[in-house]
């Protein structure tokens, strides 16, 4: 519909710059807690950064706070390299909030598919990459709709769902639901595990 052509190309932006503002001016004591206890917990280390593919696929650094111990080449699981700090900033998403930076800089939304890994790019079935036609988000249907405790495929359904029926009112309810997802940290994990497993593609397409 014509609303939603006008919302997509100028309502959003709008609305993630705003909101993003708003994020970091409203995040900005908790940063100042978080980071200094995150220095003295990772020996130095605040934030982390990664480059994940973007609208169309396209590569941007995200930005994130450091909640696991860096990488040691013994191919730890993430149960075993999260700290004690970072497991409590993973429940309650505040490894999220430097990106309201890479939405500032149009390199995210607040609200659209998450930005994955780019290893996973070349694993994604036609219909998958789809999720690629819009900006990764901070926040998304998926993450309202189950989060880490659903399978890769529903997890890439809801991303495309959202792409075909973005809109104000759609991502006004993700917004609000996400608010309600972050103050309980539901959803965080799968199963025994304290993130998703790895994506090795989808062998049997619904």
């Amino acid at each position: 519909m014509v609303h939603d052509l006008i919302y997509r190309t100028y309502g959003k932006p709008l609305l993630d710059v705003a909101g993003a503002g708003l994020g970091l001016l409203l995040s900005l004591p908790v940063l100042l807690l978080l980071c200094p206890a995150l220095y003295l917990s990772n020996g130095g280390r605040v934030f982390f950064s990664q480059l994940r593919p973007g609208l169309h696929g396209r590569p941007f650094l995200l930005y994130k706070l450091q909640t696991m111990r860096p990488d040691s080449g013994a191919a730890l699981p993430d149960g075993q390299r999260l700290t004690w700090l970072g497991r409590w900033i993973r429940r309650f998403s505040l490894d999220e909030l430097p990106q309201f930076y890479n939405v500032l800089r149009g390199e995210m939304s607040l609200v659209g598919p998450r930005p994955l890994l780019l290893d996973y790019l070349p694993l994604y079935t036609q219909q998958q990459a789809m999720r690629h036609l819009v900006k990764p988000g901070i926040t998304g249907w998926a993450q309202v709709n189950g989060r880490n405790s659903i399978s890769w495929e529903q997890k890439f359904a809801l991303d495309l769902w959202y792409v075909k029926h973005l809109s104000f009112k759609t991502d006004l309810l993700i917004l609000l639901k996400t608010i309600g997802k972050v103050s309980t940290g539901s959803g965080v994990s799968r199963d025994a595990h304290l993130t998703m497993p790895r994506f090795k593609g989808t062998k049997h397409i619904p």
